[in-house]
């Protein structure tokens, strides 16, 4: 009894504390909205003073979101530049965050999506050198599939005075361009830290981290940086990426020191803590729907098949199908790997699951379970994309993405009401919840390697997926644990699901 009120209020000073650190991360910053034609433009810059009278015009900070981001994932590197002395000019690209405009071409040619890309940059980088107060100097900073776009914009641009390339991946660097290129690398990111190190290796027969090579003034100056500890997302939430990004800069502009490096993270990590500690108190204050509790109960003998066959099967029959389905790039095969899945699972516990006892006495409380899948949602669902939507990335649900809401709801659903059944009940195997979602990542990376041009980009949010499986996990036991039946937590998990592959996964034209 006591411990209930112990968590929730760690919970509640966790969150507290973090929401005040993410408000102070932005202090001495002015944040300006606009648009550009369909494209939400933020910019970012110190205070006005420091544009009186023009005496003091600022170097421009272009940076660009990868796959599946949104400029405000970007805000740690645009609001360091902009605390340093810089204007920061962030957006969001054709088709993913809040542009309402899809993304048009082919992904996977150069002549296709890669040059409306191109162009959208181009428009950007106009637009910020046409704001008041501002010198002519640009310099570029991408993350993931951004750092290809900046390289091929900077290659074509001479008026471009650095690259800054987050996550690098690009077949288009050569020894020669783009010019002042630096590398920026997550610590645990193995194939790209060996992508930057063959780059560096263009122009030094010893490439080396943290050993800048060439020259600043003819524009040959190169370095790579590994971030110590951090993967593909947190790279962008490093003091370290900060800091080799900013000192980067100063060199190309001839300034010294750094002011000032955002250290965000610990605060997100912390609010993010704080929102599912305070999960176990509230799970608790949920009706009791079903008595007994019901699942199917099923023993590790019967378990292990009714897991591993719908991962086996499932990528075989989906081998064929294309990562763009409904419109919306991995996320639209994501959704129908959640419904084959779940339907291949479903036929695994009639074929192996056998109700027991308790089972068939069990009786439901409709109204209950209304209720607790109703609250559930809107805590596990609602909450997280308030919370992620505004201090992590969009997780906006704009009209072009409201249908598609339902129609990967069709998809998780299937998934989350066949595995909450499969690891609930009287007698279930003891893990075997967190076998069964290990099965679905092994799933995942077996459609991968059967179609790995289309789909290797799973590879790149593996980490991101195995979090949100851990997390919305930890949500459901503790609402099954409450109210003793798996559709509630499995319906909660299914819209929050449903909600992140609908409003972060970028929507394509035609």
């Amino acid at each position: 009894r006591r411990l209930g009120p112990m968590v929730a209020a760690v919970g509640l000073l966790l969150i507290t504390v973090a929401v005040l650190d993410l408000r102070a991360s932005n202090a001495g910053v002015e944040r300006t909205e606009s648009r550009l034609g369909p494209t939400p433009i933020t910019v970012f810059r110190s205070t006005p003073a420091d544009l009186a009278d023009g005496a003091n015009p600022l170097p421009i900070v272009v940076i660009a979101h990868g796959f599946a981001g949104s400029q405000q994932l970007m805000q740690p590197f645009a609001v360091t530049f902009a605390r340093n002395g810089y204007l920061a000019v962030t957006f969001d690209y054709y088709g993913h965050g809040r542009n309402l405009e899809p993304l048009a071409g082919d992904v996977t040619e150069v002549e296709g999506a890669t040059r409306f890309l191109l162009e959208q940059t181009q428009a950007v980088v106009d637009y910020a050198r046409s704001l008041p107060g501002t010198r002519n100097d640009v310099t570029l900073l991408g993350h993931s599939m951004a750092s290809d776009i900046i390289v091929r914009y900077a290659q074509m641009n001479p008026r471009v005075d650095a690259t800054i390339a987050v996550s690098m991946f690009s077949p288009a660097v050569t020894a020669e361009q783009p010019e002042n290129l630096l590398v920026i690398v997550g610590g645990l990111e193995g194939f790209l830290k060996e992508e930057a190190l063959r780059v560096l290796g263009l122009v030094t027969e010893e490439p080396r981290e943290g050993t800048t090579v060439g020259s600043f003034t003819d524009g040959s100056a190169r370095r790579v940086a590994f971030a110590d500890g951090v993967e593909h997302v947190g790279v962008l939430y490093s003091q370290e990426s900060m800091r080799e990004a900013v000192a980067w800069a100063n060199q190309v502009y001839g300034r010294s020191g750094i002011d000032y490096a955002d250290s965000r993270g610990l605060a997100l990590v912390a609010l993010l803590v704080g929102v599912c500690l305070l999960a176990w108190p509230l799970s608790r204050l949920l009706p009791v729907v079903s008595e007994p509790a019901r699942g199917a109960g099923l023993p590790w003998r019967r378990l292990l098949p009714a897991a591993l066959v719908p991962a086996i099967a499932t990528p075989l029959l989906l081998w064929w199908f294309p990562a763009d389905f409904m419109g919306v790039l991995v996320g639209g095969y994501l959704a129908i790997h959640f419904l084959v899945y779940g339907l291949v699972t479903a036929a695994c516990l009639w074929w192996f699951g056998r109700p027991g006892t308790n089972e068939l006495q069990s009786k439901t409380r409709l109204p209950q379970l209304l209720l607790a899948i109703l609250l559930a949602s809107i805590y596990v669902a609602g909450l997280m994309a308030l919370v992620l939507d505004t201090h992590v990335t969009s997780f906006a649900i704009t009209a072009p993405r409201l249908p598609l809401v339902f129609l990967m709801l069709a998809g998780t659903l299937s998934y989350f009401l066949a595995d909450e059944w499969l690891n609930r009940g009287v007698g279930f195997a003891r893990f075997g919840h967190l076998f069964s979602r290990f099965c679905f990542l092994l799933s995942l990376l077996i459609a991968v390697a059967l179609s790995f041009e289309d789909l290797f980009f799973l590879l790149i949010i593996a980490a991101v997926i195995v979090i949100y499986f851990l997390v919305y996990g930890l949500f459901s036991r503790w609402i099954y644990q409450a109210t003793g039946h798996p559709a509630v937590g499995a319906i909660a998990n299914a819209v929050a699901f449903a909600w992140a592959l609908a409003a972060v996964f970028p929507m394509l034209s035609g």
